[in-house]
């Protein structure tokens, strides 16, 4: 068997389709199939090998599985490599192949999770695999983890974990996860992504509170009036740009490869214009890098009335609002002042942000594996517009990086498909990032 034929690079392919193939649709109120099934099926991949398993369950059938693999120096601390096993829900009839089959075409693997994120947990098992059936020790101890519920907030899953399983995670310093290592095309050339920094979360509730009545009248008081207004201004309002020390190194890299200006001390109006052209200069990353660089508040339901000639008395929306780091107490007080007195603002979930060091020993292994499969590839740091379970790991002291290796063809819209249709990932792209993770965790 050739290098480039592993028996990981085989096996990956195979435990990424079977995991796809596993419904873990996760609706966020416990009516789905939940993850108890891809759990198991971790499991046995990872006892097959001869690692010993420690399952828990928040509510029945949201499942997580951990296990730790012994490294060369057990006075190191730690490196969790963790996933998820959730993913959000699809509609079969919007796909070209049906979502849960996992497909093979066009040399892709199909299906709702093939990005988010069941190719890095296929990845994650084909390499802890060969690790052991090998007898080579990593550097130090790995844990080994594959959560419930993050497209949730991880309420199920990792933060349910933290909170009542904390020594599962003891002398762990460092973690890696999902959506960062992967490729980008800039002026022309590949480079990576790393992902350093993520956004805060704050899911809230708008509630108007009005006088109900009948639809005939003349009604000064609407619930639903107040709610269009306040959802008006919260959609008409630019939040500011603000960079931190990942988007600006994330910028005047871009900037460096494509010959374009960037001074973070322009105006504000010139930097907006700035950081636009550097956008649209990665073509698709575009859709990650924009959001890293300002808070964004996205209305994302309503709730109003039962029956066409009945005022309601109340009328609710949701907001989705992603704080900049450091940015979350200021932006629950700008969406205050937008929605008026007659609009309460009420939590659903909220989460902390996170930036983490860009200039650390875990961060240079990164780029020498990567570099060890395309040699010379620039590489740059960024912050997720989104978050992972990083963020309840991080409670524990845990500092988190996104890194889930994969080279891509440039003309993939991968960030589009992040909870988007026709979800898949090269079958390539898989083999690579098997190949950068082992050599990534025979480094760290």
């Amino acid at each position: 068997m050739s290098r480039a034929e592993s028996m990981a690079e085989q096996e990956v392919v195979e435990i990424c389709q079977k995991l796809l193939q596993i419904d873990t649709s996760n609706y966020g109120d416990d009516s789905g199939p939940g993850e108890r099934k891809a759990a198991e099926y971790c499991a046995e991949l990872l006892r097959e090998v001869g690692l010993e398993c420690e399952f828990f369950e928040a509510r029945p059938g949201r499942t997580s599985v951990v296990t730790r693999i012994p490294g060369a120096d057990p006075t190191r601390p730690a490196l969790v490599v963790h996933g998820h096993t959730d993913v959000v829900p699809a509609e079969a009839k919007d796909w070209t192949h049906p979502p849960f089959a996992g497909v093979i075409a066009d040399g892709c693997l199909w299906g709702r999770g093939a990005v988010d994120m069941k190719d890095m947990d296929a990845m994650i098992l084909a390499v802890a695999r060969d690790i052991m059936r090998s007898g080579r020790k990593p550097p130090r101890d790995l844990i080994i983890a594959m959560f419930a519920d993050e497209e949730a907030g991880g309420v199920a899953g990792a933060q349910w974990a933290v909170e009542n399983r904390p020594e599962l995670f003891a002398g762990a310093s460092e973690a890696i996860s999902e959506v960062g290592g992967y490729s980008i095309d800039i002026a022309g050339q590949r480079a990576y992504l790393i992902q350093t920094a993520e956004k805060g979360l704050s899911w809230q509730r708008l509630i108007a509170k009005g006088t109900a009545g009948h639809g005939s009248a003349i009604n000064k008081d609407n619930a639903v009036v107040e709610l269009a207004k306040a959802i008006s201004a919260i959609s008409n309002y630019e939040w500011p740009i603000r960079l931190t020390a990942t988007t600006t190194a994330l910028l005047a890299g871009i900037a460096k490869l494509t010959g374009l200006p960037f001074d973070p001390d322009a105006s504000p109006s010139e930097l907006r214009t700035q950081i636009n052209d550097l956008a649209a200069a990665i073509g698709t990353g575009a859709k990650f890098v924009l959001p890293s660089v300002q808070t964004t508040a996205n209305p994302s339901g309503l709730t109003a009335g039962y029956k066409v000639n009945v005022i309601p008395g109340f009328a609710e929306a949701t907001l989705d609002m992603r704080p900049l780091p450091g940015d979350a107490e200021n932006a629950k007080a700008t969406i205050r002042s937008l929605i008026g007195s007659k609009v309460d603002l009420v939590p659903i979930h909220e989460d902390i942000d996170l930036e983490a060091p860009l200039d650390t020993p875990l961060v240079a292994a990164m780029k020498t594996a990567l570099h060890s499969e395309d040699p010379g590839a620039p590489i740059l740091p960024y912050c997720l517009s989104g978050g992972t379970d990083n963020k309840s790991l991080a409670r524990l002291g845990i500092t988190g990086y996104g890194f889930a290796p994969l080279r891509l063809p440039p003309e993939l819209d991968f960030t589009g498909m992040f909870h988007g249709v026709d979800e898949r990932v090269p079958i390539e792209s898989l083999k690579f990032g098997t190949r950068v993770l082992s050599r990534f965790l025979s480094l760290c």
